[in-house]
């Protein structure tokens, strides 16, 4: 253990990187940039690095700059299942108990897809082969091994990496892209559903006796109405893309520079910092988004959403009103192509307003964006193609509602979904 343990920072950074798939290379590159800048008497940077392979073993990091990578590790622990809830949570009290900060920022870095739980690994679920389940009525899945990877230069660079998006899982689902949930193991065949990390963080809030002050998503799809509200009790702030990330994902060497520049940041400054550094580091090209959410904001959002949707269920048996909702889920912001179930909230509002001039819909409308100005406190983009991007989607499916929606905390406390089957059925002939 290093000597700058125990000591009380002003930040620990918490990287969880769920490598056993097929981003193990850029693992290798996103630890490189954290140690660019590294860790200090004010700030500790930790990362939990499953590497690829049935012997890619988990390795626990203090990062420090100026030292080879394999001298910062503090902790060998073998072979792990990072999809597992009680590894993230091992990993973020080893964290919080060894490098006691007055403020914590967790990362969950992996291929990431909104909120749907359904498990990919048993297959397409969407195509119809099979029901969906939840990962928690399936068995046991047996380990398949994959060719053991070896590490690679830092020299490969962010760069080398923006041909792929962390939306692929060419590892072994290739066929599964439009599956959900964070954190994928391919190893174990495992991943962190939605309610798993509700309950790893409520856990983890007991053990600080506060909310963590950044859940930061590095990963793709995860800025969701409704992934934010299942985190709204256990985290202050959160911060994800609406968008598939490219491959690079987070600028850890530009968010940890501007920190150490900074170390006495407020988690919501640090959050907006997080934003800014990342669309930054892209090009118009590359078709980004990112955005930060403060969470104890996010009932009343919840709240003008549930409001539109009661009104927009009641015009569904006006067909010219019908026509007009249609035109406008046709025309919305939408993302992870061709797989087009999520959508801009802010942005379907604007078409409502613009094909639908009931006062009832104009005031449910103007409602939710009020309520999301509060609770989004950063958001940007950058490509043409996610220009109407502004920083939260919700899930509205054009064909098929997955039967897992139902599960979570939002629409547990929402008419959403009910809105949805009501909107499906009437597309029927």
């Amino acid at each position: 253990m290093p000597t700058e343990a125990n000591t009380t920072r002003n930040w620990t950074i918490m990287v969880y990187l769920a490598g056993d798939n097929n981003l193990d290379s850029a693992g290798v590159v996103d630890l490189n940039e954290m140690k660019t800048v590294g860790s200090s008497d004010r700030i500790a940077v930790l990362a939990q690095f499953d590497r690829a392979g049935a012997k890619g073993a988990t390795t626990r990091y203090y990062l420090r700059k100026g030292t080879p990578v394999v001298k910062d590790a503090v902790q060998t622990l073998g072979e792990t299942n990072m999809g597992d809830p009680n590894v993230l949570k091992e990993f973020v009290t080893w964290g919080v108990t060894n490098y006691p900060a007055n403020h914590y920022l967790l990362v969950l870095w992996n291929h990431g897809a909104g909120w749907d739980d359904a498990n990919l690994y048993q297959g397409d679920v969407f195509s119809g082969a099979t029901p969906p389940v939840s990962r928690k009525s399936q068995p046991v899945v047996t380990r398949v091994a994959t060719a053991e990877v070896k590490p690679i230069a830092f020299a490969h660079a962010r760069a080398g990496l923006s041909r792929t998006r962390r939306a692929l899982f060419s590892s072994t689902v290739g066929s599964a892209v439009k599956q959900r949930a964070i954190a994928f193991d391919d190893q174990a065949q495992d991943f962190l559903d939605n309610i798993e990390l509700k309950k790893v963080m409520a856990s983890i809030k007991r053990k600080l006796k506060r909310k963590i002050d950044i859940l930061g998503m590095d990963a793709c799809l995860m800025s969701m109405l409704e992934v934010s509200y299942q985190m709204r009790d256990v985290a202050e702030f959160s911060v994800g893309s609406e968008e598939t990330e490219p491959g690079e994902g987070w600028p850890y060497d530009r968010i940890l520079a501007a920190l150490a520049a900074k170390p006495d940041m407020s988690p919501e400054e640090l959050s907006k910092t997080i934003v800014s550094q990342y669309l930054a580091s892209y090009k118009s090209a590359d078709c980004v988004t990112q955005s930060a959410v403060k969470l104890s904001d996010l009932k009343p959002l919840a709240s003008a959403v549930n409001g539109l949707a009661k009104v927009l269920k009641k015009i569904l048996t006006n067909s010219a009103s019908r026509t007009a909702l249609i035109n406008a889920r046709a025309q919305v912001q939408e993302y992870s192509r061709p797989y087009d179930d999520y959508c801009d909230l802010l942005d379907l509002c604007s078409l409502l307003e613009a094909n639908l001039t009931a006062p009832k819909i104009l005031s449910a409308c103007d409602e939710v964006k009020q309520a999301a100005a509060a609770a989004i406190i950063a958001s940007g983009y950058k490509g043409s193609a996610v220009n109407n991007s502004r920083g939260i989607s919700i899930y509205f499916p054009k064909r098929k509602l997955s039967p897992l929606y139902k599960t979570l905390d939002f629409t547990k406390q929402s008419l959403w979904d009910e809105f949805l089957v009501a909107y499906l059925a009437s597309l029927g002939r």
